[in-house]
């Protein structure tokens, strides 16, 4: 699945995935074509990007009865709507997903999807921000990888997507947990982290709460931690000197060199200065996706002295 980050040439970017257990950056290239899945670690990313504003990112397409996997715009149009065209909208059936339990329309190839297993899990931030969400059994693993967290658990698993989004929500409602996490708070907390004590008791007490919700629901908790990738782990690791990275990286030129990322917040190095590992940002490449960007080993990012954060 995973090919070579390309040299040279103009690409819409698609985002991060972490499909293949390591972080890629999915590429389509100006001709058209299928998605370049582009490994990241220890890789230098030069670009400059356009500033023609959001371009459609496709959808995500039924691969068997039990697989999505993205599907990017045959028009390569711009976005109408969020992140896509008006027309790959329409054919995106897995958009109804997150309201198929709550009387929503269930396309066929959604149902048979939805019909397989799924976890629950609460994923902790930075922060100390609890989440709750789902995965379908295929997902189970990337799910948690692609979206950063410094602690997760697997709480139970049920017999179709729809019953345990029923769970999700019960969850959410007893015990006010979110569902959704801002990637902005994600990047500054845990650009600021020192100590991940308080992020791992704050997860340990989510847990034990949502427990007590399971038994009392008559749900069995199955608690299966999950570990960090080792892509990530640097990332995650606090005592590094990192800032947010202070450029914009929708605007201008670009040399960075990928250190580790925890789902999609890359710890770099400016490609000047790679070898100096204590000049270190954090950036989120979510930020790229549906931008156009032209890519090139000659690219730097403009100079900058910033503090890393401290408090």
């Amino acid at each position: 699945m995973n090919q070579d980050l390309p040299a040279s040439g103009r690409h819409l970017c698609h985002g991060i995935t972490w499909a293949s257990g390591s972080p890629a950056l999915l590429l389509v290239p100006l001709e058209g074509g299928r998605l370049v899945h582009a490994p990241l670690i220890d890789q230098h990313l030069g670009y400059r990007a356009e500033t023609s504003g959001r371009w459609c990112t496709g959808r995500y397409r039924f691969a068997d009865r039990f697989r999505v996997e993205p599907a990017p715009c045959p028009d390569m149009a711009p976005a109408d709507t969020g992140a896509q065209c008006a027309a790959c909208l329409a054919r995106d059936e897995f958009r109804f997903a997150h309201h198929a339990h709550s009387g929503g329309p269930v396309p066929e190839a959604l149902a048979l999807y939805l019909s397989q297993p799924h976890w629950l899990y609460a994923a902790t931030f930075a922060n100390g921000t609890t989440k709750v969400g789902t995965a379908a059994e295929p997902r189970r693993r990337s799910r948690l990888d692609e979206q950063g967290p410094l602690f997760a658990t697997y709480l139970a698993q049920g017999p179709d997507g729809r019953a345990v989004r029923f769970v999700e929500d019960a969850l959410t409602r007893r015990l006010d947990l979110t569902q959704t996490v801002r990637s902005t708070a994600k990047l500054q907390s845990l650009a600021l982290l020192r100590d991940t004590a308080p992020a791992r008791d704050a997860h340990a007490e989510h847990v034990r709460r949502a427990t007590e919700v399971l038994t009392e629901l008559g749900i069995p908790a199955l608690l299966h931690p999950w570990t960090p990738p080792e892509p990530s782990r640097l990332a995650i690791t606090p005592g590094t000197d990192r800032a947010v990275y202070p450029h914009t990286l929708r605007e201008g030129e670009h040399g960075l060199r990928m250190r580790s990322l925890a789902g999609s917040l890359a710890l770099v190095t400016p490609t000047d200065n790679d070898t100096d590992t204590s000049l270190t940002y954090l950036l989120d490449l979510s930020s790229l996706k549906g931008r156009w960007i032209t890519l090139g080993a000659h690219f730097r990012s403009p100079p900058a002295t910033v503090q890393p954060a401290l408090f």
